[in-house]
């Protein structure tokens, strides 16, 4: 049988074995979907070829060290570390997002300061305010994995739930439920605050 008809786990299997052939393949089998999805996010050509190699590389270094148990799940598996750089990537160069933005009862987008107090409105300077901004963005940083990946592609990248959805591999649903619960975290975790900032 010809290699390139091997499912997924049998090449994972075989490059494991030394066959380097194999790799070659399952690269050129879902290279255009996990470039799509890292491109889909960071918007930007160059950047995304480097964190597609920068996959690869971990891809190979976990195989190499015979550390891959997602047998039958490479291509989840290969996106969830697309993932996770991207993430890395962002947090390193600071560029996640300081103030998230939700989706009301009313359909509209507003940003979380929208039902928090101005300067004028109970903090006693400019440089208090803008402390309770960077508490927001520990908060999104402080939600559970899952939850802050969906708000910060979301509010950051500017993606639909159907882009969120599909780069997750998760249903649309899943998506919206993910960012129900960060919301509800969210707000949970700014009445904390608010409650320190003026007690």
């Amino acid at each position: 049988m010809s290699i390139q008809r091997l499912e997924d786990n049998e090449l994972v299997q075989l490059y494991i074995n030394g066959n380097e052939e194999s790799l070659a393949v399952l690269l050129h089998r879902h290279k255009r979907r996990i470039f799509s999805s890292i491109l889909l996010v960071v918007r930007d050509k160059a950047l995304a070829e480097d964190l597609f190699q920068d996959t690869f590389f971990k891809v190979i270094q976990t195989l190499k060290r015979n550390q891959y148990s997602e047998e039958g799940k490479f291509l989840p598996w290969v996106l969830r570390i697309a993932r996770n750089l991207i993430i890395d990537h962002f947090r390193k160069n600071k560029k996640l997002p300081t103030v998230p933005v939700y989706v009301n009862e009313d359909g509209e987008e507003v940003d979380v300061f929208a039902t928090i107090p101005s300067e004028d409105d109970g903090f006693k300077s400019n440089e208090e305010f803008i402390g309770f901004k960077r508490k927001i963005r520990t908060m999104v940083n402080n939600l559970p994995d899952e939850q802050k990946e969906v708000v910060i592609m979301r509010m950051y990248y500017d993606m639909s739930f159907k882009e969120i959805a599909d780069f997750c591999d998760v249903s649309i649903n899943t998506s919206l439920g993910r960012m129900r619960y960060a919301l509800i975290n969210l707000k949970k975790m700014i009445e904390e605050s608010k409650s320190e900032v003026f007690i």
